[in-house]
């Protein structure tokens, strides 16, 4: 039984408690996985527990983009654009199945924020600046290339377009591959496992934590030499749990994002735009559907669940509207959303698209490290900056613990295909099993590039006697034996992304998914109503239902 099987939880819980670790992370986002990740690679005894599923707060909520920073040129943080760049390039190596080049239009208007010398030298010194490659250099187009490009976008004082290449990714996905590179390489991680309380020595030096099964409600102690807490919107939590909230806190920002049916919005091409309030707005094609995003605004509500409010839908149609005029569409138009918290660090007077996305580390008097804001795109290198911390630290006791970090040329699970440049080779190799498995080639392509070089064991559940059609009983089955599926919640956004993007998927099959999961799990029928009562929720601030 693999270890991240949803099957293994006890055992891992189990195993916890019993075991000294020299790292215990608190957070299972993409931070959380980063360190954890970089740790264990490094020699590090490493463990890692999540209150909720991985990925479930803000590493599954973004704009899908690990991008280079270029409005961080507009604010001249120049150092930013630079790490970032160099970070996205690593991050589409390591994992080119969930990281994918996406060629980007930036029109510019008469009067626009950028015109075609300052767009032509922007785009530039980005090139130069994020080491972007030679093929994937910015190219300024006219106003007719620019159209050609996207027909739908404004044309009236329409001047032309930058183009530039972003990198399109599944955060969540990229999120759980990264969690399962650091269980592959020996950490012991578990998800629905929330710290109740943080224990101390006699000094006051933090020295573990109790954390609570939240499916079995079993308590649990794991003893660790540093704890780590990178909970994203719920670090200054922990830290007030830690008695040590003071000086530097979070602000949270809400940044949402509306779904359309391409039937609606036929954009053909990913187009970054001036929204009327001088914001940057981003408008992406992705399989078969159109997204749009994302709203900026300081939140104060309630973190686990925030939702897209009536004001947030009205300011993005208007942007749609400003930017796409021939579009007509309406809140009815909207197949389905997201809200994510974006944990910045608070700057007085400052609004939330003016504060620093950089990432802070804090230390408090009981030793507990807190790592606090940053980006999807640098999360590889606030890993390594955190845990030379800890290795420095654990140094002083053994010697070999500070090791430098391997992560920088280190394949994420999935990701060990030789580099992006033999992926699609590996792609076309997988169509030839397609004769064997019973399925088209197209359905062998999909799931080929999805899993990457863990397509090998997703094979093997493929069955044509399911309720469900094979390639999803096949997904559903390698989501709980692999990726730690607990709920049918977690299948359908983090493992799938298809309540975002596969809006009627889900309603159509969400009941045959339920009883295959009950019938593992023997859930009772308390537990069925609430997984089911919690889907059916998700589904519906999804799609705007009331």
């Amino acid at each position: 039984m693999k270890n991240l099987s949803g099957l293994n939880r006890e055992n891992q819980l189990d195993k916890l408690s019993k075991t000294q670790y020299d790292v215990l992370v608190i957070g299972g986002g993409i931070t959380g996985a980063g360190i954890a990740f970089d740790a264990i690679t490094r020699g590090m005894k490493t463990a890692l527990v999540e209150m909720q599923d991985f990925a479930a707060g803000t590493s599954s909520r973004s704009t899908k983009l690990v991008h280079g920073g270029l409005r961080y040129l507009k604010q001249l943080e120049i150092k930013e654009v630079a790490d970032l760049g160099k970070e996205r390039a690593i991050v589409y190596e390591n994992g080119p199945h969930v990281t994918t080049p996406e060629w980007m239009l930036l029109p510019f208007y008469e009067k626009g924020t950028f015109g075609k010398f300052t767009t032509s030298i922007g785009l530039k010194v980005y090139d130069f600046l994020a080491r972007v490659k030679k093929e994937e250099r910015r190219k300024i187009l006219s106003k007719e290339e620019t159209i050609l490009k996207e027909p739908l976008i404004k044309t009236d004082g329409l001047l032309g377009g930058g183009y530039y290449v972003e990198y399109r990714t599944d955060d969540a996905r990229l999120t759980i591959e990264v969690i399962k590179a650091a269980n592959e390489h020996g950490a012991d991680i578990v998800n629905y496992a929330k710290v109740e309380k943080l224990l101390y020595d006699e000094s006051g030096k933090i020295i573990g934590a109790i954390i609570k099964d939240m499916c079995s409600g079993n308590e649990y102690t794991i003893y660790a030499n540093i704890i780590i807490n990178a909970t994203g919107p719920w670090v200054d939590e922990l830290r007030l749990m830690d008695h040590s909230k003071e000086g530097k806190h979070l602000q949270l920002s809400k940044g949402v994002h509306l779904v359309f049916d391409q039937s609606k919005f036929p954009l053909k091409q990913s187009v970054y735009f001036d929204a009327p309030d001088g914001r940057m707005i981003f408008a992406i094609p992705r399989a078969g559907k159109t997204y749009v995003g994302t709203t900026d605004t300081f939140y104060d509500g309630e973190i686990q669940y925030p939702k897209p409010m009536q004001g947030d839908i009205d300011y993005l149609l208007a942007c749609i509207h400003y930017m796409f005029p021939t579009l007509n569409l309406l809140m009815n138009d909207i197949e389905s959303s997201w809200a994510g918290l974006r944990p910045l660090i608070y700057e007085d007077g400052k609004k939330p698209s003016e504060i620093s996305r950089k990432d802070e580390i804090w230390v408090s008097n009981s030793g507990l490290i807190t790592i606090a804001g940053g980006k999807l795109t640098g999360y590889r290198k606030m890993a390594e900056t955190t845990v030379n911390l800890i290795a420095k630290e654990l140094s002083k006791s053994n010697p070999n613990h500070y090791k430098p970090s391997k992560t920088k040329t280190l394949p994420i699970s999935g990701g060990d295909l030789g580099g992006s440049e033999k992926f699609h080779a590996f792609i076309n190799d997988q169509k030839e099993k397609s004769k064997f498995l019973g399925i088209t080639e197209d359905e062998v392509e999909r799931l080929a590039a999805f899993y990457g070089s863990n397509i090998d064991d997703v094979y093997p559940f493929i069955e044509k006697d399911s309720s469900l059609p094979p390639t999803i009983y096949a997904q559903l089955m390698y989501a709980i034996h692999y990726e730690m599926t607990i709920k049918p919640i977690d299948f359908f956004i983090r493992r799938t992304g298809w309540l975002y993007f596969n809006f009627h998927e889900v309603e159509k099959w969400k009941f045959n998914v339920m009883e295959i999961m009950a019938k593992i799990y023997k859930w009772n029928d308390n537990q069925i109503e609430d997984y089911e009562k919690e889907l059916n929720e998700a589904i519906k601030v999804a799609g705007f239902k009331v």
